[in-house]
């Protein structure tokens, strides 16, 4: 077969046409890709179980996706309860909080007043006003912070309905994505579909150990710091840690800002001295011993990638661009004319490292993932 060859600013100019293309009908249907491609992952989560149930529970299809329909969303109503009852016994330290800037606003404006001998007494007293406002305002904090969780009743009713269809037509999905290619390349496309299938089960997997550990080691950082609402944080922080670099920032002025809130200012100091370790922990540890190094994605990327995702699909681009950026440096590293790209989205390869491991016990020894 002969194939056309085409001068580079062609090939180029199709590229970013195509790409621009690409962009335009993600933002188009996102209102259909968000929940789909969130339901693929966790469908990916839930594909053992199903498949153990089936195998060897011996139940039909039907049954053993329903039962795992019925383990998520047991999970999710969980979830949904324990942040409403925290955010609701948080609103009650609202007036508390505002009392609190307002004594350390006034304590600037003296402070700022003696030192500097500079009259900005009309802009400090502006300042306050807006904050008193804002934090007079319990809906408005509530309703931001409830608008991370969810993104409307229909986005969560796709998302079940795809999760039902995906897992139920898993097969038919799978043998038409090997049969679309041609005949001579059946085999290496159905190896290609088993590898992606199984790092991205490995990779979800992953990152949900990881979220739960950073959770558990977060909130007991902020208890023993004697930080309210500790275990409301320590879970916040895990979820919004899947966001590089950027979660653990936000999760960290959160709690900042809670503390402060309940607590004495210097426990602010604390506060970031043990998510700096929490992060640290889960930079060194966590994340090469749990997820794994070869979907690592670094940093630059992980950046570009946010910011793409909060542009496509707001809130919800945020937390699934990780996982999509990740699914798609496992399919260009193993595509033979991609896997220079896949390396890009990767960190640098040190041909010479050893992986680390730890000994917990005579019988149990924690190796670095690959």
């Amino acid at each position: 077969m002969n194939f056309l060859k085409l001068p580079f600013l062609v090939k180029l100019t199709l590229v970013v046409i195509s790409i621009i293309g690409l962009g335009y009908l993600l933002v188009l249907g996102q209102s259909i890709l968000a929940p789909f491609f969130l339901a693929f992952l966790m469908a990916m989560l839930f594909l053992p179980i199903a498949t153990f149930m089936e195998r060897r529970l011996r139940f039909p299809r039907t049954v053993s996706t329903m039962a795992s329909v019925l383990i998520m969303l047991t999970i999710l109503t969980g979830l949904i309860y324990f942040f409403g009852s925290q955010l609701s016994s948080f609103s009650k330290d609202l007036p508390h909080l505002r009392m609190q800037f307002n004594t350390v606003f006034n304590n600037l404006q003296h402070w700022v007043s003696d030192t500097f001998h500079v009259k900005i007494d009309e802009q400090l007293d502006y300042l306050n006003q807006g904050l008193s406002k804002l934090l007079s305002s319990s809906g408005v904090i509530l309703g931001f912070t409830f608008g991370i969780f969810s993104t409307g009743l229909g986005f969560i009713v796709f998302f079940i309905l795809f999760f039902i269809f995906i897992l139920n037509y898993r097969r038919i999905l799978n043998s038409f994505i090997v049969t679309v290619f041609n005949e001579k390349h059946k085999a290496s496309v159905q190896e290609v579909v088993n590898e992606v299938r199984v790092m991205t089960k490995k990779y979800i997997i992953g990152l949900c150990l990881q979220v739960f550990i950073v959770s558990i080691l977060t909130s007991v950082v902020l208890s023993i710091l004697g930080v309210k609402y500790a275990i409301l944080l320590g879970v916040l922080t895990g979820l919004l840690n899947v966001i590089p670099y950027l979660g653990i920032c936000i999760s960290l002025l959160i709690s900042c800002f809670i503390a402060f809130a309940t607590a004495t200012p210097s426990t602010c100091i604390y506060v970031m001295i043990g998510y700096i370790a929490v992060h640290i922990v889960d930079g060194n540890i966590i994340l090469p011993f749990v997820v794994g190094s070869k979907v690592k994605i670094n940093a630059l990327f992980s950046f570009v990638g946010i910011l793409l995702g909060e542009h496509l699909w707001g809130i919800a681009g945020m937390f699934l661009c990780i996982p999509a950026i990740a699914i798609i440096k496992i399919i260009f590293e193993r595509v033979e004319g991609l896997k220079p790209w896949g390396k890009l989205l990767g960190e640098e390869e040190k041909p010479n490292k050893k992986k680390k491991s730890y000994k917990i016990s005579k019988n149990i020894t924690l190796k670095e993932m690959d």
